[in-house]
């Protein structure tokens, strides 16, 4: 059985992700996380994130593992590295690369292939498994997404103003919207849930009942 959370950032979808998966028993992926991991590398090569074809090689070259909620690239836990906001402004970019979004599309197609999932992030209903049996799509007012981008931030020591949040979240935004590759939207059959008003443990328990409710495993 395969659930998606796609939606912005800052809605909340990876760590409701998580929660849902633990509450359900099944496998969490992190879809978000790959695209970073092919921003953080490019960025250590000093490449060109325009350049389709050296990115895309790059991508095509990686080997990205989960192991116990960590990311490695290889044999590299680049779990922290990957949050930061270089890369976190760069992975926008990257993520438009049709030869990235092929190469991670396929690896996570074979992920689920092989257990039940949950998986979150901007086209895992409309373009990764587009016949998943429970699709939810999460939404969030601008103000509060900043907030909680801002709360992550301070808690690793890194102190930016909200109204630069903002500024950076409407850029990455309209870059996942108006991408011609797999842009950000709903699928057409998912749930939309507005998490403004919310905590994440609480919206992850209203999936849960709505996955058992509408998506009987």
């Amino acid at each position: 059985m395969i659930v998606t959370i796609d939606g912005p950032a800052g809605t909340g979808k990876s760590t409701v992700a998580r929660m849902l998966a633990e509450r359900l028993g099944f496998e969490f992926l992190n879809t978000g996380a790959m695209y970073r991991a092919v921003a953080y590398a490019c960025l250590q090569r000093h490449l060109d994130l325009s350049n389709e074809t050296s990115v895309g090689e790059v991508a095509n070259s990686l080997e990205i593992l989960f192991s116990r909620n960590r990311l490695l690239l290889g044999n590299d836990d680049v779990t922290d590295s990957i949050r930061g906001q270089e890369v976190t402004q760069s992975a926008s970019i990257v993520a438009a690369n049709p030869i990235v979004r092929m190469r991670l599309v396929e690896m996570q197609r074979l992920v689920g292939r092989e257990t039940s999932l949950v998986t979150e992030g901007r086209d895992q209903g409309t373009t990764v498994f587009p016949d998943a049996e429970c699709k939810f799509f999460l939404t969030a007012s601008p103000q509060e997404r900043a907030r909680r981008r801002q709360r992550e931030l301070e808690e690793k020591g890194d102190f930016i103003s909200l109204e630069d949040l903002m500024e950076q979240q409407e850029l990455r935004d309209r870059r996942d919207e108006t991408r011609l590759c797999s842009p950000l939207k709903p699928a057409p059959n998912a749930m939309i849930i507005d998490t403004t008003e919310m905590t994440l443990s609480h919206v992850a328990s209203y999936l849960e009942q709505l996955v058992q409710r509408a998506c009987p495993a």
